[in-house]
C-alpha cells in the first residue's frame, strides 16, 4: 500500500435516506478513482459496499461499509451507510470515524426523514457537512426547486459549489472557475454567494474583499475550512452516479476542500469516569501516544471477530502493544488491515486519520478506545446518541436444546449493532430482541436463519410495563418458622418512598443498635430486590423507589440469612399495599413521514391509539413529518396500519420518551392477571 501522511487523508461518510443512491455513488467514486475496474449495480448485487447476502436480496444497505482509494495525491476513506431509519445505528456509528458527513439527497424525492435526522446528528457531533443532490438526470427531478427547499429547511448556509449543466449530463464549477453555463441560476451569482459566505468568518479578508471586489479562490482555503468547521457553510454538490455527472468533480471537492484530520473538528474524548471526567481533544500527531476508537464490530464467519477503528493519535504497526479501555493486559496488534468492502487488505502502518481493523481480539467491543500507554486508561470518546430500540419480538428456538446456542448467537448480533438489544425476562420467561423497527427485526431473523441456521418461533413480547409507588408507606414482616430443632426468625420494619422518574432503586440502611445485625442487612436487601424485580402488584419490575430499613429484631439462635430474605420480601409487599402502587407504561416519540394527503388520516389514527401530535415538519416536496407521543402498547402492528393508510408510501420511527401511568381499566386488568407467589408458612 502506498505511504501517505495524515494531511493527505480524507474521511467521509455518505449518509441520507434510503433510495438516495449512496451505494451507487460510492461505486461510481471507486470506479472513477481507478480502485475498481467496472461499476457494479445494486440491482445486480455486485457492488463493493453491499456485499452481504441479505443486502443483495433486499437490494439496499443494511450495514455500514468502508472503502478506500487514492485521488490526486489524497487518500480517501469513505463509509457507505444504510438510509432506512431501521438501520440508523450503523450510520450514527460511522459519524464517530469521519471529519465530513456527506448527506446524499435523491433529486426526485427530496428531503426525507433520514435526511433531516442525519443533518442534525452530524451537526451535534460538530462534523463538517456537505450535501450531494444525486440523480440530477432523473426525469422528474426539479433540482432548482429542491435547492430552494433545502435552503428553506436547513438555512442560507447551504450554497451550491457546482451546478447541473447539459440537462443533468454534467456539472459546472462555481468556486474555482465560475465561467460556465448551468441548467438554472447564474454561475457567477453562485460564486459571489459562496465568497460572501466564506469571507464572513475572517474580518481582514472581508475588508479586503469589500475593497477589491474579488478574492482568488486559492486565498479562500483557510476561511473555507473554518466556515465548514463552524457550520457557517454547507456546500451543495450535484451528481448523477448513474451517468457519471459530477462524480469527478465531487472527488476534486474531497481533495481540495474537505478537511483532513488536522483541519476538521477534533472529536471530544473524556478522561475519567462519571461527573469527574475531563474533556480533551486528541492531537493527530504520528509520534504521539496511540488513541484509536472502535466504531464498528463485525463477527465475520471466516475471520472471526473484527474490530474496526479510526486512529485519532499516534501510529499503529503490527508490533504495537495495545490496551483496550482500562484493561491491564495488552494485546499485540498482529496483522493490521485496511478495508475494501468485504476484503481486509494487510497494511504495515495506520496513522492519524486512517481507518483500519484488527481481527481475533475477543476483548474488543464497540465504542472502546485502543491505546498504547496506561497514561490513557479511563479514556472514552464522548458517547454517541443512538435511538433507543423499542420494537420487540419474543423468540425461542424451534429445536429443543438450542436455547444456549440461540443466546450466544444473539449476543454476537448485539455486539455488531448498537441499536439491537437482547433481553431475558425472568418473570415472563421470554427472550426478547429489540430493534428500531419491523424491517430491522426481519433482517436479524433472516440472518439467524441463513447464516446461523437458527429456526425460531416468534411472537409479540409482553409490553415492558413497570411498577412504582405514589406515596410514602411503612411495611413490616415477622418471619417465624418452627419445625422442630433450629427454627427461622427475622423481623423487618421498612419505609418506601417514591423517587423521580428515571432514578431507579435506592436501598438505605438506617438500622441502629444492632437490632438487625450487619451481617443480615444484605439478606434484607436481597429479599427486597427479589420482590421488586418480580413485581408486586402486576408482576413487572419496580423502579423509582427508595427503601429504607429502620428497625427489626433478630434471635440469637434462629436468625438466619434465609429468614431475613423472606422478611425483607414480605415487608416490601406489605408496604406496597399502602403506598398507592401504580403500573407505568413506556411512552415513545414517534415520527411519521408520508405525503401530505395522508396527514388527516394519520393524525386521527394516532389519536385513536391514545397518542397526540406534538408538531409537524415539511421536508420538501409533498412530504410531511408528523411528530407525536404514543404508548408503545398501541403500536405493535403500526407498520401494517401505516402501510394500509398510505399505500406503502409512509415510514415511521420510534424512540423511548418516558414512562407514564396506565389508564385505570388497564391497571385493573394487569393486576387481576397477576398472582403473588405464596411461601409456605407465611405469617
Amino acid at each position: 500500500m502506498a505511504k501517505y501522511s495524515t494531511e493527505s487523508i480524507r474521511t467521509v461518510a455518505l449518509v441520507g435516506h434510503t433510495g438516495a443512491g449512496k451505494t451507487t455513488l460510492a461505486e461510481a467514486l471507486l470506479a472513477k478513482a481507478g480502485a475498481i475496474s467496472a461499476v457494479g449495480s445494486v440491482e445486480r448485487g455486485n457492488t463493493v459496499c453491499d456485499f452481504d447476502p441479505l443486502e443483495k436480496e433486499y437490494r439496499h444497505s443494511l450495514n455500514s461499509a468502508i472503502v478506500n482509494f487514492a485521488w490526486k495525491g489524497a487518500h480517501i476513506h469513505l463509509i457507505d451507510t444504510p438510509g432506512s431509519p431501521d438501520f440508523m445505528g450503523q450510520a450514527i456509528g460511522a459519524l464517530a470515524a469521519v471529519e465530513t458527513a456527506v448527506i446524499v439527497i435523491n433529486a426526485e424525492t427530496g428531503v426525507q426523514l433520514a435526511t433531516d435526522r442525519m443533518l442534525k446528528w452530524a451537526a451535534k457531533r460538530n462534523l463538517c457537512r456537505m450535501i450531494v443532490i444525486n440523480r440530477i438526470d432523473s426525469e422528474n427531478a426539479d433540482v432548482e426547486a429542491l435547492l430552494e427547499k433545502i435552503q428553506q429547511a436547513v438555512g442560507k448556509e447551504c450554497l451550491p459549489i457546482n451546478l447541473p449543466a447539459g440537462d443533468g449530463t454534467g456539472v459546472v464549477d462555481c468556486f474555482f472557475n465560475p465561467d460556465g453555463e448551468s441548467d438554472f441560476s447564474s454561475v457567477k451569482a453562485a460564486h459571489s454567494a459562496l465568497v460572501d459566505q466564506v469571507v464572513e468568518v475572517d474580518e481582514k479578508l472581508m475588508e479586503k474583499y469589500l475593497e477589491q471586489g474579488e478574492i482568488e479562490p486559492a486565498a479562500l482555503h483557510a476561511p473555507f475550512e473554518k466556515a465548514l468547521r463552524e457550520g457557517h457553510l454547507i456546500p451543495v454538490c450535484f451528481t448523477s452516479a448513474r451517468n457519471g455527472a459530477g462524480v469527478q468533480e465531487l472527488l476534486d471537492v474531497f481533495v481540495s476542500l474537505a478537511p483532513n484530520a488536522t483541519e476538521g473538528n477534533a472529536p471530544p474524548f473524556l478522561k475519567g469516569e462519571g461527573a469527574e471526567a475531563q474533556e480533551f481533544f486528541a492531537v493527530p500527531g504520528a509520534k504521539a501516544h496511540v488513541l484509536a476508537h472502535v466504531f464498528k464490530v463485525v463477527i465475520d464467519p471466516f475471520v472471526g471477530k473484527v474490530g474496526i477503528f479510526r486512529v485519532h493519535q499516534g501510529t499503529i504497526t503490527p508490533n504495537s502493544q495495545l490496551f483496550i479501555g482500562s484493561g491491564k493486559r495488552a494485546f499485540k496488534a498482529g496483522h493490521l488491515f485496511a478495508i475494501q468492502g468485504k476484503d481486509y487488505v494487510e497494511t504495515d502502518a495506520l496513522v492519524p486519520g486512517d481507518i483500519g481493523a484488527v481481527t481475533k481480539v475477543e476483548d474488543i467491543e464497540f465504542d472502546c478506545v485502543l491505546h498504547d500507554s496506561h497514561d490513557e486508561d479511563h479514556i472514552h470518546l464522548r458517547p454517541l446518541e443512538f435511538p433507543v430500540p423499542m420494537h420487540g419480538i419474543a423468540v425461542e428456538p424451534k429445536k429443543k436444546g438450542d436455547e444456549q446456542r440461540l443466546f450466544e448467537v444473539l449476543h454476537k448480533l448485539e455486539m455488531e449493532d448498537p441499536c439491537f438489544k437482547l433481553e431475558r425476562h425472568a418473570t415472563t420467561n421470554e427472550t426478547v430482541i429489540r430493534g428500531l423497527g419491523e424491517l430491522h427485526m426481519r433482517a436479524k431473523l433472516d440472518k439467524l436463519a441463513q447464516q446461523y441456521k437458527m429456526e425460531l418461533s416468534v411472537k409479540p413480547p409482553k409490553v415492558p410495563y413497570r411498577e412504582t409507588i405514589t406515596r410514602v408507606a411503612e411495611g413490616h414482616c415477622r418471619h417465624k418458622k418452627q419445625t422442630g430443632g433450629a427454627g427461622q426468625f427475622g423481623e423487618v420494619f421498612l419505609r418506601v418512598e417514591p423517587l423521580p422518574r428515571g432514578k431507579g432503586f435506592e436501598f438505605v440502611d438506617k438500622v441502629k443498635g444492632g437490632v438487625i445485625p450487619n451481617v443480615f442487612i444484605p439478606a434484607v436487601e436481597k429479599g427486597v430486590r427479589m420482590a421488586l424485580d418480580s413485581g408486586v402488584i402486576a408482576g413487572y419490575p419496580v423502579h423509582d423507589i427508595r427503601v429504607t430499613v429502620h428497625d427489626g429484631k433478630h434471635h440469637a439462635v434462629d436468625s438466619k440469612e434465609v429468614a431475613f430474605v423472606s422478611a425483607g420480601r414480605k415487608a416490601i409487599i406489605d408496604a406496597f399495599a399502602k403506598a398507592g402502587a401504580i403500573v407505568l407504561e413506556p411512552i415513545v416519540h414517534i415520527e411519521i413521514s408520508a405525503p401530505d394527503k395522508f396527514m388527516g388520516d394519520l393524525t386521527n389514527d394516532l389519536s385513536g391509539k391514545r397518542g397526540h401530535v406534538t408538531g409537524t415538519d415539511n421536508g420538501g416536496g409533498d412530504l410531511t413529518t408528523i411528530k407525536g407521543l404514543a404508548p408503545l402498547s398501541e403500536l405493535s402492528d403500526y407498520q401494517t396500519r401505516l402501510r394500509s393508510v398510505t399505500g406503502g408510501q409512509g415510514s415511521y420511527s420510534i424512540d423511548f420518551s418516558h414512562y407514564a401511568p396506565v389508564p385505570g381499566h388497564t391497571q385493573a386488568q394487569l393486576v387481576s392477571k397477576h398472582k403473588q407467589p405464596v411461601e409456605e408458612g407465611e405469617q
